[in-house]
């Protein structure tokens, strides 16, 4: 069994994993959100997702699926 660990970076704005394998991967945070269409409210619910839950920013980043979760974060909003 692998195990994971994440975090948020703040020095750098990145998502750290590290493996006990000793692998390392930073997810830079500014290049991972390059070019998402957010609103603020979804802007401040995708920064505390990469404070409170990078493992789960980190899986949205990599599948390519952060705009989907964006999205979805939008339309829970009441107008």
């Amino acid at each position: 069994m692998r195990f994971i660990y994440a975090e948020y970076n703040m020095h750098h704005n990145s998502v750290d994993i590290t493996t006990f394998d000793e692998y390392i991967l930073r997810i830079d945070c500014n290049k991972a959100e390059d070019g998402l269409r957010t609103t603020p409210c979804s802007q401040c619910a995708l920064d505390a997702l990469a404070i409170d839950e990078p493992l789960e920013y980190a899986r949205l980043a990599l599948d390519g699926s952060l705009q989907m979760w964006i999205d979805a974060e939008d339309s829970l909003e009441l107008w």
